[in-house]
């Protein structure tokens, strides 16, 4: 079936079929409840645009969802993080940080159908991320006192946990992203002003245990996630030159501390901030703005890193500035935002080797207006 798909999408390609707008004459059938959701992070009125997905990847029909909240509008990734939109473990609830409102929404997932059902005050200045296992929530506040504060999640509605805010290294850290390990023991952040991962061991109750301050591998730690074997990947914009950007890979360590596992392997791009990694956890992939290229890598049983043959794996148009990307929840397609241009990047995943083939762009998204935030299901 999936040589099937990525047959037929390339042979639209050259037949000159644009599979791109939302007006595609790809067929839009067997979509399969797949979608893909998008945030304006609009300073009036924050909205998360959803996408129907095709069998063939492509999107359509886009429907606004209105989170009741209010973004923090900018230009290009103003909010400087990855998990502003986040999807639960089992994808029937959308997380959205609200940052100029400061609160988080949470809506009910149909499909590319959504229902909004809470939002509440994030308890802390402009949170930029969410991350979410099991009843746990987590939402990073990264203006001020930079911190984490943690929810309990019952029916789709959030209640704080009291005694949960934990503040991290320092104020005016400039927290970009947080995760939890897959066995739900810890919590990373991010801190990219100080160039620091911060560790925080999960208690039984819901609440953190004191931080533990681990300095990054190399320059620039942006966005941590985790694979499904316990891998923690972070991405690094690199010490400022051209195409100097990287990714390492580190073991977490009963006591908190992280041991490196890859350190700082080159992307060949610039401005990688953001990655996503494959549900089967054999790839990730490297989001790098400056370049406007995507980067590959398999992914170890023991979570060392080795780059996709050619590394960059895929090319969006000139001045897309992608900042985050998603795979969908079946593992065959990569998703980009391209904030610069306004856009959503479409790549099929092969299987086999984790190459990319791309399938053009859905357009009509505002361009340089603040977009920042994509999840698929």
């Amino acid at each position: 079936m999936k040589t099937m798909k990525s047959a037929l999408a390339l042979a639209a390609m050259a037949a000159g079929v644009a599979l791109s707008p939302l007006s595609s004459a790809v067929a839009r059938d067997s979509s399969d409840g797949h979608a893909v959701f998008v945030m304006t992070n609009n300073a009036d009125s924050n909205e998360v645009i959803a996408y129907e997905r095709t069998d063939y990847g492509t999107l359509h029909d886009p429907r606004r969802y209105q989170t009741g909240g209010r973004g923090s509008g900018g230009t290009v990734d103003p909010l400087a993080s990855q998990g502003s939109l986040t999807l639960s473990q089992d994808r029937s609830l959308l997380f959205a940080a609200n940052a100029g409102s400061g609160t988080v929404s949470v809506f009910r997932v149909e499909g590319a159908h959504l229902a909004l059902s809470d939002q509440i005050p994030s308890e802390g200045s402009e949170p930029n991320a969410v991350a979410q296992h099991g009843s746990l929530v987590y939402v990073l506040n990264t203006a001020g006192s930079s911190s984490v504060v943690g929810f309990r999640l019952h029916a789709g509605k959030l209640a704080r946990i009291p005694d949960s805010l934990r503040f991290l290294s320092g104020n005016g850290a400039a927290s970009a992203s947080l995760a939890f390990s897959p066995d739900g023991r810890f919590l990373l952040v991010t801190e990219r002003t100080t160039n620091r991962i911060d560790v925080f061991g999960v208690l039984s109750d819901g609440t953190l245990a004191p931080i533990t301050v681990n300095a990054s591998v190399g320059p620039g730690a942006f966005a941590v996630a985790f694979a499904p074997n316990g891998t923690a990947l972070v991405s690094e914009t690199g010490p400022g030159g051209p195409n100097s950007s990287a990714i390492s890979s580190y073991a977490v360590q009963p006591n908190g501390t992280l041991a490196s596992i890859s350190s700082s392997i080159p992307t060949l791009g610039a401005a990688n901030c953001w990655n996503a990694i494959t549900p089967d956890g054999r790839f990730v992939y490297a989001s790098n703005a400056g370049s406007s290229s995507i980067s590959g890598f398999a992914i170890g049983n023991s979570g060392a890193l080795t780059p996709i043959p050619g590394t960059v794996l895929g090319i969006n148009p000139a001045g897309s500035t992608n900042i985050d990307i998603a795979a969908s929840a079946d593992g065959e397609f990569l998703y980009s935002l391209n904030a610069g241009s306004g856009s959503v990047g479409i790549f099929a995943i092969q299987p086999a080797n984790g190459t990319l083939t791309n399938l053009g762009t859905a357009g009509g998204l505002p361009a340089a207006a603040g977009l920042n935030g994509i999840a698929a299901n």
